[in-house]
């Protein structure tokens, strides 16, 4: 069984680099035409809006209480485990769009009138970006579906339609709508709204493209029956206290957000004292992000994500449950540790290669690899929470992760109030992020260790540490092959000096690992 959730993780993995690398492409595309500023902070301000539902919604409270239900009928009663899914969908799609209109409403009663641009830009971007809520969050929870059918791939290949599409819009497609539209010069409002309704666009791509997975499940052949309603009452209690719980977790999200982009959505000052970050803070925030997110997602999220359908499976058998939890856990290190080092120290020619040039300067450049490296020490545990927090689903202990994430929101505002007023500023959220989730992950480890036992056992603390031996070798090779890196280059040469660290750090990295001996190498590759 430890070789099928490796070789799923090795399949989402692979797709997953794809969607990350398709979305560099629209950061980069998107840096370049915009910078750092006004319309980069509006923009992730209002896609922030539908990805938190998508976190509440889509990938979390729904689909962690839905999946592991679906999984185990689908083993004993395959025609009411499609009724079940047929239900969901259907309902959630009601409730979704209701939510949807509803929220439309409230933003049209509660409209800035007058005041600064970009605070109009910003409620405007929402406006319009709010309808792509209920299709993505459809998008995940046929990801569920299809996941304990063991299709990994459509979903984690959903992303790369939205960012080629926005690819295409930022850089090619918006310029001559708006010539059509009569203007003489490009309009960066104008072409913000258009990238803003490409979303849209590729929400319906991405749903038409999940549906058409679906389509050999045949979930119209699930006959809605009396158990299938009372399956899915089961699903909808499980999930309401873990949506309460979460929807903690996303107002946290979004008080960060607020925070970063205050400047832009709200104001210059707070109580009438000036704010301590600038206008283009939540666009930096936005941009590191994509960078420590690129591996986050390749592994330790492809990881979490095809290990859950086995552990829910495994659930009441223990044994096989805590084996395939410390597997996972010392693959998650062996990658997640390494991605934290080499991070720390390309942050500066990946963030060039990446996103400047243009509109994106040498300075911006400086400004969001510092963030990058308040963020990249813990890529580790950002993947090991998302293990962790996946077992507890499993096990039908929903709201345990839930309360450990709830303390850590308390933490982190507390952090984030008090940071940004000192000399980090912006990358004070970055850091709160990463500490919030150091501790969370102990947290989790600890709490799961004494349900099932131990975790950290000899043989895992001695993964640990040939992973830390092995990244030391491959700091030191990258740090030494930093130093032939040209200061003033190309947009070519940026990228050929990023490959050709990432391909010197990499080959350090497992012949130091194969040197140790570590089984993990095998394992990354999917192998036993």
């Amino acid at each position: 069984m430890a070789r099928s959730f490796e070789f799923h993780a090795r399949t989402v993995s692979v797709l997953t680099f794809l969607s990350r690398l398709t979305g560099l492409a629209r950061d980069a595309a998107m840096s370049r035409v915009f910078g750092v500023g006004v319309i980069t902070d509006a923009f992730s301000f209002a896609f922030m809006v539908p990805n938190l539902f998508r976190r509440l919604f889509g990938e979390g409270a729904l689909t962690s209480s839905f999946l592991p239900v679906y999984a185990r009928l689908h083993e004993e009663n395959p025609p009411l485990a499609r009724a079940l899914a047929r239900m969901v969908l259907s309902r959630i799609a009601v409730f979704l769009a209701a939510l949807c209109i509803l929220g439309e409403i409230i933003l049209w009663i509660a409209w800035p009138s007058g005041g600064q641009e970009s605070v109009l830009l910003s409620a405007r971007l929402v406006a319009v970006l709010l309808p792509y809520m209920p299709l993505i969050c459809l998008v995940a929870l046929m990801g569920a579906v299809l996941q304990v059918h063991h299709r990994f791939g459509p979903t984690a290949a959903a992303p790369i339609i939205l960012n080629v599409l926005l690819v295409i819009t930022i850089a090619g497609l918006a310029p001559p709508v708006m010539r059509r539209m009569g203007f003489n010069e490009i309009e960066p409002n104008i072409h913000i709204s258009i990238v803003a309704s490409s979303v849209l666009l590729a929400g319906a791509l991405q749903w038409a493209w999940s549906a058409w997975a679906l389509r050999a499940i045949d979930l119209r052949s699930g006959v809605v029956s009396a158990e299938s309603r009372q399956k899915f009452k089961q699903v909808i209690t499980q999930a309401i206290p873990m949506a309460l719980g979460l929807g903690v977790l996303q107002v946290n999200t979004f008080i960060d957000g607020l925070i970063a982009s205050y400047p832009t959505v709200i104001g210059p000052t707070i109580f009438g004292i000036a704010y301590p970050l600038e206008k283009g803070s939540m666009a930096s925030l936005s941009f590191a992000q994509r960078l420590y997110e690129f591996p986050l997602g390749v592994f330790g999220i492809a990881i979490a994500t095809a290990i859950f359908p086995q552990l829910s499976r495994q659930a009441a058998d223990v044994d096989a449950f805590r084996a395939s939890i410390v597997r996972a856990l010392r693959l998650v290190v062996f990658i997640g540790f390494p991605a934290s080092i080499a991070l720390m120290i390309m942050r500066v020619p990946l963030t060039a290669a990446v996103f400047q040039g243009d509109s994106f300067s040498a300075e911006d450049t400086q400004r969001i690899a510092i963030i990058l490296l308040a963020y990249a020490p813990a890529i580790w545990a950002y993947s090991g929470n998302h293990l962790l927090t996946r077992a507890f689903y499993a096990r039908g202990e929903s709201m345990t992760p839930v309360i450990v994430a709830a303390s850590m929101v308390v933490l982190n505002f507390i952090l984030n109030i008090t940071l940004i007023w000192t000399p980090l500023k912006t990358s004070g959220l970055a850091l709160s992020t990463a500490i919030c989730a150091i501790l969370q992950m102990i947290i989790l480890e600890r709490l799961l260790a004494r349900r099932i036992g131990s975790l950290v056992t000899l043989e895992v603390r001695a993964s640990w540490m040939r992973t830390i031996i092995a990244s030391v070798a491959m700091g030191i090779a990258l740090a030494g092959a930093m130093l032939f890196a040209p200061e003033n280059a190309n947009w070519w040469m940026r990228i050929g000096v990023v490959l050709a660290l990432v391909a010197i750090g990499a080959t350090a990295y497992f012949i130091a690992a194969k040197a140790l001996r570590m089984p993990e190498v095998r394992w990354a590759l999917g192998k036993q």
